[in-house]
């Protein structure tokens, strides 16, 4: 018997891998005699670099970038798979996680250490992106990726403006002809599960800045800015996506002609996780919560859609479930298992690889498998 476990992160807790090694031991624990493969899953954010390069034996890179802050320094990785094609995490430059809580402001944050790794990947020859876009702590629409590769944005005075989207407002015109020429030629593969429009109540300014940090007047202020800016492009910005990662979907869909896919349906096809499939006859998912946005199209759904069009049994493990009956045998199966539904949340954050393990131990003990 083959088992395969492809479990997304339980946030805050365990990664991919944690778990999927949790699920491992409480399999062996019950006793059962199978095959089990771990495979290493993300959604297209904060991981899903190195996910898809281990899986297809690239190599991974490191560079010292500008980071979220202006005249900030970090150290990013990114890798190269299939000789020529990067995948990168805009978290690594621009990610939440590298500021601390005081530092934390869009106004002023920026994105060009995402331009600065896409020039070390041209550089290393690579015309083929993928980027995973998530864990942002930016909202300046991609300027600062998009003025690193050489595009210009530019003041009344012809001077640049700031970087961050407060310098958004000084936009009076913007200037293409110095982009990198080697984009041209490039193609970008942009992993983005957000549907969100760049502007507007459900742009990016509005639905996502009072998260990295901004309050109600500079969110209104921004979604101006960002507007302004996106008429100066001169490029349409009401397709599903340009708000994603602080308005990064627009620059990439809209002025590097990228292409925006499912990032979860990205990641399973490029760790070919249907090649597992073929022969195996337990398929074992899971996050930190299945609820109702599980259904949306998040990871645990496309591999446990995918798993029961080649006939495996599909089980799921979560810290906590938050739908009714239904939804569970419409999004995954009607086997899906809480950690937390004996003990409390706290704990089963505490100690989640532990109560992981014995809530497998559990569910496989004594059952036919």
């Amino acid at each position: 018997m083959k088992i395969v476990i492809a479990t997304d992160s339980f946030k805050g807790t365990l990664t991919s891998y944690e778990a999927g090694v949790a699920i491992c031991e409480g399999i062996k624990a019950a006793g059962v005699d199978a095959d089990i493969r771990i495979l290493e899953v993300a959604d297209g954010g904060e991981g899903t670099s190195g996910i898809i390069t281990r899986a297809r034996g690239g190599k991974s890179q490191t560079v010292t970038v500008t980071g979220p802050l202006s005249g900030m320094k970090v150290t990013a990785s990114y890798g190269i798979i299939d000789g020529g094609t990067a995948v990168i995490d805009i978290s690594q430059a621009c990610g939440l996680t590298l500021l601390g809580e005081k530092d934390r402001n869009p106004l002023y944050t920026t994105t060009q250490g995402v331009g600065e790794l896409i020039l070390d990947a041209l550089d290393k020859g690579c015309r083929r992106f993928i980027i995973g876009l998530g864990g942002s702590a930016t909202n300046d629409c991609g300027a600062g990726m998009l003025s690193a590769l050489g595009l210009r944005i530019l003041k009344e005075d012809g001077s640049p403006v700031s970087p961050g989207a407060a310098g958004l407002a000084q936009t009076h015109s913007i200037d293409a002809s110095g982009l990198d020429p080697r984009l041209e030629g490039s193609e970008f593969l942009i992993a983005c599960d957000v549907n969100n429009p760049l502007t507007g109540a459900s742009g990016c300014s509005m639905v996502f800045a009072p998260q990295k940090g901004a309050d109600e007047e500079s969110c209104r202020k921004m979604d101006e800015w960002i507007a302004l800016f996106a008429r100066n492009a001169g490029k349409p910005s009401d397709f599903p996506g340009a708000g994603a990662a602080g308005g990064l979907g627009y620059a990439f869909g809209a002025l590097l002609n990228g292409r925006l896919v499912s990032g979860a349906g990205l990641v399973t096809k490029q760790i070919k996780l249907e090649d597992e499939l073929t022969d195996a006859d337990i398929v074992i998912t899971g996050e930190g919560s299945i609820d109702s946005q599980t259904p949306m199209g998040k990871l645990p759904y496309v591999i446990a859609r995918l798993a029961k069009e080649h006939g495996c049994r599909v089980m799921a493990f979560a810290g906590k479930v938050e739908c009714d009956k239904k939804t569970l045998s419409e999004c995954i199966s009607d086997e899906v298992y809480s950690i937390s539904e004996d003990i409390s949340e706290a704990e089963s954050m505490n100690n989640a690889a532990a109560c992981l393990t014995a809530k497998v131990k559990e569910v496989f003990d004594g059952r036919p498998v």
